[in-house]
């Protein structure tokens, strides 16, 4: 770091660790050899962003190309932004501290709807226009990638290409091509029809949405140059696939804070809320053979001591126990210890988890996601009671001393005694189970409130009202008063709210966003920033009603915001897993399947 600006910033702000750059394993190259450079742009925290394993499996697989080079930048905390304005000082990544505005590309990490307005922050404090219409040639390219990439349509005017799916072989592909096109002197018009030509590529200039007049989306039109639809790019065989063994070490606590080995992508389970279950289909697995070298690489490179087995559904990797033990054979001389993210709620993840924390029962966390068999068939959570208390059983005669259980609320169906049977269940729990263990049984309870996502069976329902929400969250509160040695805590109503909004949100939307980043939303994932008063003001003054996009239900024939977008997934199936969703609306609904 040798901009004396900055280092006269970073003198007055908390945790100038986040924008050091010279971090354990971190790439420098020299820019003016490169072919195209890229600022890797992950809007939220340091700590949020390095945490994130996309943003490591991008880092290194363009940063292993030799004419390539790939950055980082997060979002400034507000002590940051408010030195950067202060000091006129532009937005810059960590490695070399060039301005964002002197890259070729800028590609943003969508992993959550709630970055939106940092996501237009952040192009800001790199001195760019918000709207791609009013950028020039000579602005870098500003692309997007991510699971919100399924519906990017609110951002849609603020972007001039998204990809579509897994980006870690595209990604190069794609700079590699700039490389070629900026040599030739390529306009900007050119560049963008030359990606659209490239499976993956969703280029939102070359579509056109059409509205009736009362603002309802009739179509969605493409010019001759892209395809009707955009296909999800896929990258089929994992072993050859690009991944990070060479991991930046951050300088400070991350949110995940080990060493991660991706295990599969997918998940065959199909519950119908999970967006990630359906856009991360097909399954496709890494050999254990692999799997064994790569932790083996990343213990080496990176000096942790906890190793993370992560995927949709870590416990349905074929023959998972016996690659733990691979994995402690080769790993013992480094103490390292293997962890599991995700566990089903059955006996054999119990048993998965008493081998992984010997010495260690504090609590195991479990998503049994709705209280009754009932609403659990209409979601596809295909758990009986008996499994569950059979599961939590084995738990506590292994010796763990408490659970965390996570549930959600207004899923389609949901009745009062749906909600209530999660008071009912946690306290059945708490007295089955409570003089089994030493001390006091711990047990947290965490309960979110349903978000239709694009792509899944339930992409048509409407999420419930915000004054619904607040009211089956009272039910809860008040319930949970009454049973002591419960934890109970639930997520905001108005922040899954305008989730909801921005998931199902189309174009018209964009105003909406730019209007809250003015009026001062930002980092709005945090509770500390957050602040829905705002937010409504936003509303008011653009006039748009965000309970018209969370509330509608969508009919199957509607055109939706993101149909020219293909997950991979046949609209037939979402249609049919809805309907047999709705057949369990009813006692006595068909067998589920």
């Amino acid at each position: 770091m040798h901009n004396s600006k900055i280092e006269l910033v970073l003198s007055r702000v908390q945790k100038p660790a986040r924008y050091l750059g010279n971090e354990w394993n971190s790439v420098h190259k020299d820019h003016l050899e490169m072919a195209v450079i890229m600022a890797f742009a992950f809007p939220d925290l340091y700590e949020v962003g390095m945490s994130n394993q996309g943003l490591k499996i991008l880092y290194e697989s363009v940063n292993t190309q030799n004419n390539l080079l790939m950055e980082r930048v997060f979002t400034p905390a507000v002590d940051m932004e408010e030195e950067m304005r202060k000091n006129n000082l532009p937005l810059f990544t960590l490695e070399s501290a060039t301005p964002l505005k002197n890259f070729d590309v800028i590609g943003f990490s969508l992993q959550y709807e709630l970055s939106y307005t940092n996501v237009l922050n952040m192009l800001d404090l790199a001195g760019l226009s918000l709207y791609r219409s009013e950028r020039s040639s000579d602005d870098p390219l500003i692309i997007g990638g991510g699971p919100c990439t399924f519906n990017p349509e609110p951002l849609a005017p603020f972007f001039d290409l998204f990809v579509l799916g897994e980006s870690e072989e595209v990604l190069p592909e794609l700079l590699l091509e700039l490389a070629v096109l900026k040599k030739k002197d390529a306009g900007r018009k050119e560049i963008l029809k030359h990606f659209s030509e490239i499976e993956g590529v969703y280029v939102p200039d070359f579509y056109e949405p059409i509205y009736n007049e009362a603002e309802k989306l009739l179509k969605i039109n493409n010019k001759a140059v892209a395809p009707g639809r955009v296909v999800k790019r896929i990258v089929m065989d994992l072993d050859d696939a690009p991944y990070p063994t060479v991991p930046v070490v951050p300088f400070i606590q991350t949110v995940h804070d080990r060493a991660v080995v991706e295990l599969f992508r997918g998940c065959g389970r199909g519950c119908r809320f999970c967006q990630a279950g359906y856009i991360f289909r097909p399954v496709r697995r890494r050999s254990a053979e692999k799997i064994v070298a790569i932790a083996k690489n990343l213990v080496a490179a990176t000096g942790y001591d906890e190793l993370s087995l992560s995927s949709l559904s870590s416990s349905d990797y074929p023959h998972l126990d016996q690659l733990i033990e691979d994995l402690d054979n080769k790993l013992d001389g480094d103490r390292v210890k293997c962890s599991l993210p995700s566990l089903r709620l059955d006996s054999y993840s119990v048993k998965l988890a008493h081998r992984l924390h010997q010495g260690r029962r504090s609590s195991l966390t479990f998503a049994p996601e709705a209280a009754t068999e009932r609403l659990r068939r209409v979601i596809r959570k295909n758990i009986s009671e008996n499994e569950i208390y059979s599961a939590l059983n084995d738990a506590v005669t292994a010796g763990w001393q408490g659970f965390k259980l996570y549930f959600m609320i207004g899923l389609p169906t949901e009745k009062d005694e749906d909600v209530e049977a999660i008071i009912s269940m946690c306290r059945d729990i708490r007295n089955r189970f409570r003089g089994r263990v030493k001390g006091a049984l711990k047990l947290s309870v965490s309960v979110a409130t349903f978000v239709p996502k694009a792509n899944t069976p339930f992409q048509w329902e409407p999420q419930i009202s915000l004054q619904e929400i607040i009211r089956r969250q009272q039910i809860l509160v008040e319930g949970f008063r009454k049973i002591p040695g419960i934890d109970f805590s639930w997520h905001d109503a108005e922040t899954s709210f305008l989730e909801a909004v921005f998931a199902r949100g189309d174009r018209l939307l964009a105003p909406l966003l730019e209007k809250a980043w003015k009026l001062g939303c930002r980092l709005d994932g945090w509770s500390e920033h957050f602040s829905f008063a705002l937010w409504q003001q936003a509303f008011a003054k653009t006039g748009i009603d965000g309970a018209k996009y969370s509330e509608r239900r969508f009919a199957f024939e509607d055109c939706l915001p993101w149909d020219h977008l293909d997950c991979g997934v046949e609209r037939e199936l979402f249609v049919r897993e809805n309907k047999l969703a709705h057949s369990y609306g009813e006692e006595g609904g068909a067998d589920n399947v």
